[in-house]
């Protein structure tokens, strides 16, 4: 389906920022690009799925329903994160059995291609999608499971205590002071060029830059 690729590019877009992160802002700056990037067809398209809401409203709605009890949801944590035990490459290690990103877009990605899906389905699915696309971009998203993705790596931020996790989710982004519209102006700068180049990106690419980067972030030195 067209409206995936302009989706998935617009993805790209925001994931080769340099010191980019996506907590709520974040993810609202994902799902503006996309939006300001859809071809009129593809347009409607999500319009015919998710009505009057933006992809900037719906992008954050993953993580909202991580508190609903219902079972689904605890289960679904698990497609939030990869993790690569460290000395290892994605491709030698074990995969986890109940789920991950990457089984959890390829899910995703085939129920909006579904003729068979109903518009419902399609609703989860794209909500889903636009949030798991900015969480593949984010390298502490594939970080070590023995510390949560750097969610037990103690860090000071300028003068607070903090998580190497929450640094890359929240502050990076927080400190600048800028809303999400704001975000997307700064960073809506691709050229015709290099969208094409990030066209040629599969999911697998976008793990093994987050594992690339991933060992960048973790040489905190003193923190």
């Amino acid at each position: 389906m067209r409206f995936l690729l302009s989706l998935f590019v617009v993805f790209n877009l925001v994931a080769v920022q340099s010191a980019f992160a996506y907590e709520k802002t974040g993810h609202r700056v994902v799902g503006e690009l996309a939006e300001r990037h859809l071809s009129d067809a593809a347009r409607r398209h999500v319009r015919e799925i998710l009505g009057n809401q933006s992809l900037a409203e719906v992008a954050n709605w993953a993580d909202e329903m991580k508190s609903n009890p219902d079972e689904y949801w605890r289960a679904a944590n698990v497609f939030h994160y990869l993790n690569v035990p460290e000395g290892q490459t994605f491709e030698n290690s074990e995969r986890n059995p109940a789920g991950d990103i990457l089984s959890a877009y390829e899910e995703f990605t085939a129920t909006l291609k579904s003729k068979e899906a109903t518009r419902a389905e399609k609703e989860h699915a794209l909500k889903f999608l636009v949030h798991i696309m900015g969480d593949m971009h984010q390298p502490m998203h594939f970080g070590h499971a023995s510390d949560q993705g750097g969610n037990r790596v103690k860090v000071m931020w300028f003068d607070e205590v903090t998580n190497l996790h929450a640094v890359w989710d929240i502050f990076l982004v927080d400190k600048e002071k800028l809303s999400f519209t704001e975000w997307s102006n700064f960073l809506d700068k691709a050229t015709p060029e290099e969208i094409k180049a990030y066209q040629k990106a599969t999911p697998v690419d976008w793990i093994h830059e987050g594992l690339a980067m991933r060992e960048i972030v973790y040489n905190v030195g003193n923190r």
